[in-house]
């Protein structure tokens, strides 16, 4: 038995969270990571890592409370990913992500986990023309988004001294991973810019959204590992930084200035209507938060990897399309899709 801190990290060999188990094992935890892998565990199979990580091929709509004993805190990453993945099937969507999380919360309090986080997202607040704190209506415009709220209600009225409960909710993420997403903003210009040497976006372009590095996403659950019981007890946190609050124009402009100074801009599809400014002044203020990477960042190492062929495009890079592709693809289906249907 380890005599480090052991955190559990469902969803772990996600996007997100094949950044985050190399940083937590680099500061001394020993991980559990509980996923289902649909996209693969190559990564996290390397031998550097197998001393200070089990994994846990999984769901957490039926896990096994085993899995939660002798656990130190709670990383909840596992769900179904975004907007469009979430209106694939929004019945199978408020089950992974509402029912499932929120059930992750109850097994980690009954086995006597003392943290717990929740990864959440500020698309939460939908429509907004003021300035959104933590303390601002939401108002989720879609399945994903209403899951997400649903579940920060129900696993917030579980805090108590013994069982804290930190709900994170993220800016839209961009970076480079292991595994791969080309199916956010930051990192699908890189890669619109690198394929043709164009930037499309969806509609006028002028719906506004904060962006934060997946690095500096990482850091902040570090952040909160570390941090007193009473700064993060029944908290809701927004994961950001004012400055990279952007319309999803100006964010094209970003991008294009980092890696070109002649980037075509095109305009195409409907406009999303999520559009929100949002602040970051209580997780700078209570927890010392403040990122440390910029889009042109993102866009640059984006970029290079996709030059020198360290990472490419596939149906793997975004979500929709391969959950498409396991939904129809007979072979996938035996190994994935009986009790443990994924849509």
């Amino acid at each position: 038995m380890t005599n480090k801190q052991v955190i559990l990290v469902t969803g772990g060999a996600g996007y997100k969270g094949s950044i985050l188990i190399p940083e937590l094992i680099n500061n001394g935890y020993h991980v559990k990571c509980l996923d289902r892998f649909f996209f693969g565990k190559e990564f996290l199979e390397q031998e550097k890592f197998s001393e200070n990580l089990e994994l846990i091929q999984d769901d957490i709509r039926w896990c096994d409370s085993k899995h939660f004993e002798n656990v130190d805190a709670v990383l909840d990453l596992a769900a179904i990913s975004n907007d469009p993945a979430g209106d694939l099937n929004p019945s199978k969507t408020f089950e992974i992500n509402f029912l499932g999380r929120s059930r992750v919360a109850r097994v980690a309090k009954l086995s006597g986990v003392p943290r717990y986080i929740l990864a959440s997202s500020a698309s939460n607040y939908g429509f907004q023309t003021e300035i959104v704190n933590e303390d601002s209506k939401v108002a989720p415009l879609t399945t994903y988004s209403t899951a997400n709220h649903l579940a920060e209600m129900d696993n917030l009225s579980l805090n108590d001294k013994n069982f804290s409960v930190t709900v994170f909710r993220f800016s839209s993420i961009f970076g480079l991973s292991p595994r791969m997403r080309f199916d956010l903003a930051v990192n699908n210009m890189a890669l619109d810019l690198f394929n043709e040497g164009v930037i499309r976006i969806s509609g006028d372009g002028k719906q506004s959204r904060p962006f934060l590095h997946i690095k500096d996403a990482t850091q902040a659950y570090l952040k909160v590992l570390k941090s007193e019981t009473d700064l993060i007890n029944g908290q809701i946190f927004n994961v950001g930084s004012d400055n990279q609050n952007f319309t999803i124009e100006q964010l094209a402009k970003e991008v294009s200035s980092a890696l070109s100074n002649d980037v075509k801009i095109q305009y195409i599809g409907t406009k999303d209507h999520r559009s929100y400014v949002a602040s970051f002044e209580k997780i700078k203020n209570q927890l010392g938060f403040v990122p440390k990477y910029s889009v042109a960042d993102g866009a640059h190492e984006i970029y290079d990897a996709l030059k020198n062929g360290t990472v490419t495009n596939s149906k793997k890079t975004k979500t929709v399309e391969w959950y498409k592709h396991l939904l129809s693809s007979k072979n996938v289906s035996k190994e994935y899709l009986s009790r443990e249907t994924l849509l």
